[in-house]
């Protein structure tokens, strides 16, 4: 047993008084104490969550390291979830009894599905978040999660062994070391940093060291990567500046209202937490010439846009957007970041100059005039693996049962890094379990399309997910998600709880008995013409159609036929979620 800067005697350390105060117990508080656990996570974001949550629903006694319990659950950037190619992540995560949707579905203050006008392969669920009710409800489940330990502490180093005969790799993870020195013993780690690797904080020409703002980099473990071998690269990414709510000319923008009805993130809820009615608005103005002027003028001052390291091509800065797409408008959605926040996001402006150029730079665009900025943007430098040495899995080459999920893989974005966590932590358990992998191919889901892109392609740019990677997207879409994945995270992984897997069963039986049901009513067009005048059915030919069949009109839905033939189609309109999926499953069927 040895740590690769060679810090390891090979006795057990215990942990230190000072990490005892900082334990916080899961469903399993009564538990007493052992530095030896069969899961350790290290990271608190959005992969960590998700991974060390997974592990103990898999079974497995896990402990969770963080910097600091309360940033658990912290949105770091923009303060929604969801959208398109994003929002089928989340249901897939859900689909595994993953967390983010149901938090979602508790903290949300704005919900839309995008793309409507399109086909149900493209919709994209999407959720304005209050930041501090959703860091309280992610921290009340994580905190409350059987089986799951969560303990202050920087990791500086791994504990590796001689690896195992059967099993590739140079060597074995056994265990972590905290920054004092102490140790924690596992069976597997998951490593789940984000932006901490090596971070650097860049605000115009002024550089520090920071995973985020206010958080320190994580040093030591990146040195030790690198010391084993495994192939570094260098990334970047940006947030716009926050704007006090109370200095925005609203009345001159245009409104976007949420839906009615808002649809829920996961497939156990029924309804989300907030009334449409009791919903925030979001805003839209665009950036203009004069924004344009002053981010040219200033490149000297912007250290960030000049650094070669690649930033996200799909949600750029203001800089990268002006030297790209030259007189071009560029929209802002100006975005609550709570009910009782005095703060807006201004999606879109990603930026990083010297703060009183930001100031300046803000009061040139339509209705923030007269702005205050309370925060000014900054940009983050951060350090990835190459994921092409991670197996569909998320387990190294180089080490065994240790375990990549989120931005070290080069990902950006909440969704993507949730995605990979529950992926790594069910794995990671089943490591432990001698069980075999749980992998999700590109043909099942779009978490396959997104681990299959980075273990076989990698990215030399942070990756994000859109529909159109997905060549199976047809099939691969946020309604059926549990069909696709939850009866095998049930039986393979042992993740999914029975109450989903009951839901899912029930789910699936009621759709394949409305499909048979819809296909034998069978009447004349002439007579769906006379129970249904709004569809767009000729009658100058009469013709026996199948109920199945009328249903694929677009301006059908069960409602029009329940009400058309009250018996028996009547019991499938009492669940809209239901009735929504028998639409849309019957588009597919011939």
């Amino acid at each position: 047993m040895f740590c690769i800067r060679g810090c390891g005697r090979r006795v057990a350390a215990s942990l230190t008084k000072q990490h005892l105060a900082s334990v916080r117990f899961g469903g399993d508080s009564a538990a007493p104490w052992t530095p030896h656990f069969d899961v350790v996570v290290i990271g608190g974001g959005h992969a960590g969550t998700e991974a060390a949550a997974a592990a103990a629903r898999c079974g497995s006694r896990t402990l969770l390291l963080t910097h600091r319990v309360d940033t658990i659950g912290q949105m770091s950037c923009n303060p929604s979830f969801g959208g398109i190619g994003k929002g089928h992540l989340m249901r897939e995560v859900d689909a595994l009894d993953g967390l983010c949707s149901r938090i979602c579905d508790q903290s949300g203050i704005h919900y839309k599905v995008l793309n409507r006008r399109k086909g149900p392969a493209v919709w994209g669920l999407r959720a304005q978040i209050d930041r501090k009710l959703y860091k309280q409800n992610m921290q009340k489940e994580i905190l409350n999660t059987p089986l799951l330990t969560v303990q202050e502490g920087a990791v500086e180093d791994l504990i590796l062994t001689e690896p195992e005969p059967e099993h590739t790799g140079k060597y074995r993870v056994s265990g972590v070391v905290l920054a004092d020195g102490s140790k924690v013993y596992a069976e597997s780690v998951v490593l789940t940093t984000g932006t901490f690797l090596r971070g650097m904080i860049v605000i115009g020409l002024e550089m520090h060291p920071a995973g985020r703002l206010g958080d320190q980099p994580a040093v030591g473990l990146a040195q030790t990567l690198e010391k084993l071998g495994f192939v570094v690269g260098r990334l970047k990414t940006g947030t716009p500046p926050r704007i006090a709510k109370e200095s925005v000319n609203f009345s001159i923008l245009n409104k976007q209202t949420p839906d009615n009805p808002s649809i829920p993130f996961s497939f156990i809820n029924q309804t989300v937490w907030i009334k449409p009615e009791d919903q925030l608005p979001c805003y839209l103005t665009h950036t203009n010439p004069r924004v344009d002027e002053i981010v040219l003028e200033n490149l000297h001052l912007n250290c960030h846009v000049k650094e070669t390291t690649r930033g996200p091509r799909y949600c750029p800065s203001i800089e990268s957007k002006v030297l790209r797409f030259p007189n071009r408008v560029h929209q802002v959605w100006l975005e609550p970041e709570g009910m009782d926040s005095d703060l807006i996001y201004p999606q879109g402006l990603s930026v990083t100059l010297p703060a009183e150029l930001q100031e300046k730079m803000i009061t040139c665009i339509r209705g923030l005039e007269n702005a205050k900025m309370i925060q000014p943007g900054y940009g983050v430098q951060y350090d990835y693996m190459d994921p092409r040495q991670i197996s569909p899995s998320l387990e190294t080459h180089l080490v065994q049962r240790l375990f990549f999920a989120g931005q070290i893989n080069g990902t950006t974005g909440y969704e993507e890094a949730a995605a990979q966590g529950v992926i790594a932590g069910i794995n990671a358990s089943l490591r432990v379990r001698h069980k075999p992998p749980f992998v999700i191919s590109r043909t099942e889901g779009y978490i396959g399309v997104l681990i299959d892109d980075l273990t076989t392609l990698g990215t030399n740019e942070p990756y994000r997910m859109f529909t159109s990677r997905a060549e199976f997207r047809l099939s691969l879409r946020p309604d059926n998600a549990d069909s696709r994945l939850t009866f095998r995270g049930y039986k393979e992984a042992g993740c999914v709880s029975q109450q989903r897997y009951e839901r899912a069963s029930w789910m699936k039986s009621s759709l394949e008995e409305g499909i048979s049901m819809l296909k034998s009513i069978e009447f004349l067009s002439t007579k769906w013409k006379n129970l249904i005048p709004e569809s767009s059915i000729s009658s100058g030919k009469s013709l026996p159609l199948r109920a199945l069949d009328v249903l694929k009109y677009e301006e059908v839905d069960m409602e029009l036929l329940a009400r058309a033939v009250p018996e028996p189609l009547k019991k499938y309109t009492q669940c809209r979620e239901l009735a929504e999926r028998l639409k849309i499953e019957d588009w597919g069927c011939q």
